[in-house]
């Protein structure tokens, strides 16, 4: 099987792979805008109230934004520039990190589309 790395590449179009049959698209006549993206604040110190919070954002939205989380700018900005320069790197120095061995401490995993047996990678640690 081919593999096919998406890095920060700057296409002019979307990968076929990407793009969902129009069967399989939402119908956005029936999306409603989403204004109201559940906020978790970590700093909150009841504990039951933030499970609640992330328990019923994930059941009616599948997502949600932290705040108070603790991690510096710095931090979220380093984390950023080492995620940017794995991207610029060539395939073949990202496939040496390839493991579906989960006691790895970084390894890069594949994840088949449902549609066939093309190849999406992305990083893991």
């Amino acid at each position: 099987m081919a593999a096919k790395v998406i890095s920060r590449v700057q296409f002019s179009s979307l990968p076929s792979s990407y793009i969902r049959p129009e069967s399989e698209r939402p119908k956005l006549s029936e999306v409603a805008d989403c204004n109201n993206v559940p906020v978790v604040d970590l700093g909150c110190q009841d504990r039951s109230l933030l499970v609640k919070q992330i328990g019923d954002a994930c059941q009616e939205y599948g997502f949600f934004q932290v705040i108070n989380h603790g991690v510096s700018k710095e931090a979220v900005d380093k984390i950023l520039e080492v995620a940017h320069e794995f991207f610029d790197l060539p395939v073949e120095e990202k496939m040496k990190l390839y493991s579906n061995d989960p006691s790895k401490t970084m390894r890069l995993l594949l994840e088949l589309t449902t549609r066939s047996n093309e190849v999406q990678h992305k990083p893991s640690n």
